[in-house]
């Protein structure tokens, strides 16, 4: 009877040695998921931000190119359509600044 109970004993800590590997291995498993996860999000960002220079580069390219051509009507709107911008930051910012 001791004989049984002495292998019963040993089968229960190998068993318990075997979960406690099984759940290491499964945090693991978890942790390089969110890695690529994390990769995904930051390649993705990487393509975004790759594509928004892009077309600030055309963006830019077809103002300099508005600007040469002369037309005063244009380069004036364009004018006042930064500075409106630039205002509307500086008293968003200072408003921000404000609160907190």
């Amino acid at each position: 009877m001791s004989e049984s109970y002495e292998r019963e004993r040993q089968n229960n800590a190998r068993l318990d040695e075997l979960s406690a590997k099984v759940s290491a291995l499964r945090g693991v498993t978890i942790d390089i998921y969110n890695s690529a996860n994390a990769h995904e999000v930051i390649d993705s960002t990487n393509e975004t931000f790759s594509s928004m220079g892009t077309q600030l580069k055309g963006s830019a390219s077809r103002l300099g190119r508005m600007a040469a051509s002369g037309n005063k009507v244009a380069i004036f709107k364009l004018s006042g359509i930064l500075i409106l911008t630039v205002l509307v930051l500086y008293y968003t910012f200072k408003i921000v600044t404000w609160i907190f």
